[in-house]
């Protein structure tokens, strides 16, 4: 089933009481570029977190956004600077002595001095964190690549109607080909008369020029190459692998055989056939923009 590149997911975890939170946007793009929007203080994570993508994803714009809240942890400790505490409890004892004040120095006394107390964050076990974010943002790709697989199948619908409606024009201008040419002698036939102003024309003449014009509108090998395009693409549109930049090659064949197609009609009916083929061939190219 092809993939369209845009589409959406998302998904929430845990890790350790931390909460974490996925979402995962895509457009159109040539390669796979993706960005990973985490909280500085967990860049680390980027890399993997990339690499995880690029095992799901191979082409597109990617935005990922990573939300980690430690608001209801309980990951801040309270230290005590111990060094600190004694070096005040040893001057206080000594200006105490010196100056003869009495009184005892209670702990209240010393948590107003600066610095006794400091609150630290608890360091996070950053392997065991990574592997949540993974898990969590694994999650997200499955349901965006879920959305992006349903979206593909509406891409490949339309492209299947295009290519038969591009296969009836190809039927019109097989049968208006050969109604050209006999066209083409009639009305050479009527100018030569008006020409040598006689019904005694020489018949081998008209033949020949005939054959001569067969020759060079004929597109037979421009349709035989064009409908072999229409089933390779009919064949790539059932394949489970990435196929947008394949796609968007083979249409450019579809053009050449259609430019040349209608570079060798000289007929207005299949001009006008052929300019309804070029616009199918552009709209399949417009829809391939849009898959992975």
């Amino acid at each position: 089933m092809i993939k369209s590149m845009t589409g959406y997911g998302g998904a929430k975890g845990t890790s350790e009481k931390l909460e974490l939170s996925v979402e995962i946007k895509s457009v159109n793009s040539r390669y796979l570029d993706c960005s990973i929007k985490i909280p500085r203080v967990y860049i680390a994570l980027e890399e993997p977190l990339k690499s995880l993508v690029s095992k799901y994803i191979s082409r597109g714009k990617v935005d990922v956004f990573v939300s980690i809240d430690s608001s209801s942890a309980d990951d801040v400790e309270i230290k005590l600077n111990r060094p600190l505490v004694e070096g005040y409890i040893s001057i206080l004892r000594s200006m105490s002595e010196e100056y003869d004040l009495g009184g005892r120095v209670s702990a209240m006394d010393l948590t107003r001095f600066p610095d006794v107390l400091r609150a630290e964050k608890k360091e996070a076990n950053a392997e065991q964190l990574c592997a949540d974010v993974s898990a969590t943002l694994e999650e997200a790709l499955l349901g965006f690549n879920e959305m992006r697989m349903r979206e593909g199948g509406t891409l490949c619908s339309d492209i299947s109607e295009r290519l038969d409606q591009i296969e009836q024009h190809l039927m019109l201008i097989e049968e208006q080909s050969p109604k050209s040419v006999a066209e083409y002698r009639k009305k050479l036939e009527l100018r030569m008369q008006e020409i040598l102003q006689t019904t005694d024309i020489d018949e081998a003449r008209i033949l020949t020029e005939a054959a001569i014009f067969a020759d060079r509108v004929a597109i037979n090998e421009e349709t035989v190459r064009l409908r072999s395009h229409i089933s390779g693409l009919r064949e790539m549109l059932r394949s489970r692998e990435p196929i947008g930049r394949k796609i968007d090659f083979l249409v450019q064949e579809f053009n050449r055989e259609a430019n040349t197609i209608g570079s060798k009609g000289n007929d207005v009916k299949m001009a006008r056939v052929v300019v309804d083929l070029k616009a199918e061939i552009e709209k399949i190219r417009e829809q391939a923009q849009n898959i992975e």
